[in-house]
């Protein structure tokens, strides 16, 4: 699957990440590893690293369905605990058309392609998403 990549604002942004490179941060692997595993669509990683104290990256992916989305997020909550970082805070399962996953340093948003459309959140944090023009 190729990944989306987001090229870094003007204002000296750092590149983007990757799901194929193993990074520093071990918790930021597993998940990337984790959604790809699930078959995310059009991954952004985005590094927070001056911008936010919120969390250090946050990853933004699509699924196909909210049924997908739903089992991506679950997974994703039972992979983090397995690997020793805790259980994550998990928002909008119910609906799960857009699922927030606070992992602590890594904060996930899965979304169905139409929501994540409508909140554009690459946008708002200076990408224009993941077709890699910025």
């Amino acid at each position: 699957m190729p990944q989306a990549q987001i090229q870094p604002a003007a204002t000296g942004a750092t590149p983007p990440l990757s799901p194929t490179v193993q990074h520093e941060d071990p918790l930021l692997n597993l998940i990337l590893q984790s959604l790809d595993d699930d078959q995310v669509q059009d991954l952004v990683t985005i590094d927070l690293d001056g911008k936010s104290s919120i969390a250090d990256f946050m990853v933004i992916g699509s699924g196909r369905s909210t049924r997908q989305v739903a089992a991506m997020a679950q997974k994703l909550g039972e992979r983090l605990k397995q690997g020793g970082f805790g259980g994550p805070r998990i928002e909008g399962l119910p609906a799960a058309d857009w699922v927030l996953v606070d992992a602590g340093g890594v904060v996930v948003h899965l979304f169905r392609p139409e929501v994540r459309t409508f909140y554009n959140l690459e946008r708002m944090w200076g990408f224009d998403g993941p077709t890699g023009a910025a």
